[in-house]
C-alpha cells in the first residue's frame, strides 16, 4: 500500500528565524529554519512505499524584518529566499497576495534560484509580465503521478497597488479549478490543489463565515469541484487539518509555527482508501544547520540594522501596554502615527490601526526595531476625498468591532476574530471628534461626528489620509475606493516614520482625546 504525504508551509512572512525581533534575544516557537528540519526529516526517512511532496504555499518573501532588510537594504541577497526553499526541496510553490507588495521585479529576484516551479493557474497576463512558471505540475515519484494545481486568491487587485501587478489578471480560484481539475484527473493518479486562500464558510455546515467577496473560496473548492484529493490552503493564518466532504485539507497557520501534513493511502489500484490530515508543530525542532549557516551572516546584519537609533520621545509615553484600552480610549502612539500620516499627506484627518496585540509602540529612545515591530507592513499612503457620509459609514464599521458581554463589559466582536483574527481592521481617527454608543444597534452607533468643531454634514467633502490597503477598500470598507484617491505618497510607513523623527528630533507624545466609546 502506497502512502503519500503532502507537506506544506504557508504565510511564513519572512520569518526565517524563530524570533519576533522585539529584542536581540527574543525566541519564538516558529520560523522556516525549524519547519525545514521537520520537512527534511520526513523526506529523508521516507520508506520504500512512501511518497513525499512538499509545497510552499505563499506569503513567504514579505513580512518579518529579515524580509524587510532584504527588500530595502540588500537586493543582492534577495535570491536567498529561493536558495533556502530549494535546499528544503519543495516540489512546487504558490504566490501569496503579499508576494506582490514590492512589485514583480522583487518576486523575480527573490525566486531566481528556485529548483521547483511557481504555479498559478488563475494568474494571467501578457507574456512579458509573466510571473508564474505554469498552471500545474505533475510530479512523478515511485511510479505515481501527482498533479499539483496552483491557485492564488483572486482578491489581490483589491489590495495591491496597480503598478505592482501591472499586466496581470486574477481569476476566481473555483472557476479556474473547474477547468483544470478534470484535465489533471485524466493525467494523474492524484490531484492536489495548492491554494493561497482560505475558507469562506464553516467547513462542516457550509454556513458563510464572512462576506462572500471571492477573497476566500476554499469551501467551494472542496464542495463544487469534483476530483480534488488534497487541498492545501493558507492566507487566513488559521491552523486547520481534517477531512471534510471527502477532501483532506490543511492550513498551517503563520510564521512557520506548524507544518501541514496530508496523508493519503492508496491501494494496489492506486485508489485512495484512507485520508488523514494533521499539523506538525515546530516548537521542539532545532533550526536546520545547513540553512542557518547560509543565513546567520545576514541575520547579524539585520540585528545591527534594527538597533540603529531613530528618534526620541518626550511627554506622554508611546509604549502600548493595554491594547484593548488603547482601542477604547485612544493612545499617544496612535495619535503619533496619525500625525506622521497627516504630515506626509498634508491633511488634517488621518486613520490608522493597532495591527495586533504584539504592537508595543515606542520607548523614549526609539530604534528601527521598534518602528518595524509596531508598523510591520510596507504600506504606502493615499489621500481620499470623501463625504461626511463616507466617514460616518467607515466609523460604523469601526464601531462594529466592539460588542457588549452579558456582564456589560466590552469585548471584541466575533466578526473580527473568527474565522481569522482581524484586529487591523479597526481604525482610530485623528482630526475629527466622534462618539460610539455600544448600546445602539450595529450600523447606528455613531452618535457624534464633528470636524473643526462643527457637525460633519453628509455631503460635506473631507480629505482623509490612510494606508493604501484601506484606501482600496480592504477590510470591508467599500466606501473607500481608488477612484476617490486625490494624492499618493509612494514611500512606506516605516520610512515616513523615520523621516518624521529626522525632522522632529524630540517628538512630544500627546494623549488622544478626540473620540470616546460609551458603554
Amino acid at each position: 500500500m502506497m502512502r503519500v504525504k503532502i507537506l506544506s508551509t504557508s504565510d511564513v512572512h519572512g520569518h526565517v528565524y524563530p524570533t519576533s525581533y522585539s529584542s536581540r534575544d527574543d525566541s519564538q516557537p516558529y520560523g522556516m529554519l525549524k519547519a525545514a528540519t521537520i520537512i527534511r526529516q520526513i523526506q529523508q526517512h521516507a520508506g520504500p512505499d512512501d511518497v513525499v511532496i512538499a509545497i510552499e504555499n505563499g506569503d513567504w518573501i514579505q513580512g518579518a524584518p529579515f524580509a524587510g532588510y532584504l527588500a530595502k537594504q540588500a537586493p543582492d541577497d534577495q535570491p536567498l529566499f529561493s536558495k533556502l526553499t530549494s535546499i528544503i526541496n519543495y516540489d512546487a510553490g504558490v504566490l501569496g497576495n503579499h508576494e506582490f507588495n514590492y512589485g514583480l521585479d522583487y518576486i523575480r529576484n527573490c525566486e531566481c534560484q528556485r529548483t521547483y516551479p511557481i504555479l498559478g493557474a488563475n494568474i494571467g497576463g501578457a507574456e512579458d509580465q509573466k510571473i508564474v512558471d505554469a498552471p500545474y505540475r505533475i510530479v512523478k515519484k515511485k511510479g505515481l503521478k501527482i498533479a499539483i494545481l496552483g491557485l492564488t486568491t483572486a482578491y489581490v487587485p483589491t489590495w495591491e497597488k496597480a503598478e505592482h501587478i501591472a499586466g496581470l489578471t486574477f481569476e476566481s480560484a473555483v472557476a479556474t479549478a473547474k477547468r483544470w481539475v478534470p484535465k489533471l484527473k485524466a493525467q494523474a493518479d492524484l490531484v492536489v490543489v495548492a491554494y493561497h486562500g482560505g475558507f469562506e464558510a464553516d467547513l462542516e455546515t457550509g454556513k458563510p463565515t464572512e462576506r462572500l467577496t471571492g477573497e476566500n473560496e476554499g469551501y467551494q473548492l472542496m464542495t463544487a469541484v469534483p476530483g480534488i484529493d488534497a487541498l492545501v490552503t493558507g492566507h487566513q493564518h488559521r491552523q486547520l487539518a481534517g477531512v471534510y466532504h471527502g477532501v483532506a485539507t490543511t492550513q498551517p497557520g503563520e510564521k512557520g509555527v506548524v507544518v501541514g501534513q496530508i496523508e493519503l493511502r492508496l491501494d494496489t489500484n492506486r485508489q485512495v482508501v484512507e485520508r488523514q490530515a494533521k499539523l506538525l508543530p515546530v516548537v521542539d525542532a532545532a533550526p536546520d544547520p545547513e540553512l542557518q549557516a547560509l543565513t546567520d551572516p545576514i541575520q547579524e546584519r539585520v540585528q545591527t540594522w534594527l538597533d540603529q537609533p531613530t528618534g526620541h520621545i518626550s511627554g506622554a509615553s508611546l509604549t502600548v501596554t493595554d491594547h484593548m484600552a488603547a482601542r477604547l480610549t485612544g493612545h499617544p502612539y496612535l495619535q503619533f502615527i496619525n500625525q506622521v500620516e497627516m504630515a506626509a499627506c498634508d491633511t488634517d484627518v488621518a486613520a490608522t490601526a493597532l495591527f495586533n496585540d504584539g504592537v508595543r509602540g515606542f520607548a523614549h529612545d526609539v530604534t528601527l526595531r521598534q518602528v518595524l515591530n509596531s508598523y510591520p507592513y510596507p504600506n504606502t499612503l493615499v489621500v481620499e476625498r470623501l463625504t461626511g457620509q463616507d466617514v460616518r459609514e467607515a466609523l460604523e464599521r469601526c464601531a462594529s468591532f466592539f460588542e457588549l458581554a452579558a456582564d456589560g463589559t466590552v469585548q471584541i466582536s466575533a466578526a473580527f476574530t473568527y474565522p481569522k483574527v482581524e484586529l487591523y481592521n479597526y481604525d482610530i481617527y485623528s482630526g475629527i471628534d466622534y462618539t460610539f454608543d455600544l448600546h445602539q444597534p450595529v450600523g447606528q452607533r455613531v452618535t457624534e461626528l464633528r470636524y473643526h468643531g462643527e457637525a460633519l454634514l453628509a455631503d460635506q467633502p473631507i480629505d482623509v489620509a490612510m494606508n493604501q490597503y484601506r484606501g482600496n477598500g480592504g477590510g470591508e470598507y467599500p466606501m473607500f475606493t481608488t477612484e476617490k484617491v486625490i494624492r499618493e505618497v509612494n514611500r512606506d510607513m516605516a520610512e515616513l516614520i523615520q523621516d518624521y523623527f529626522e525632522g522632529h528630533p524630540d517628538v512630544q507624545g500627546t494623549p488622544q482625546t478626540n473620540f470616546k466609546v460609551e458603554y
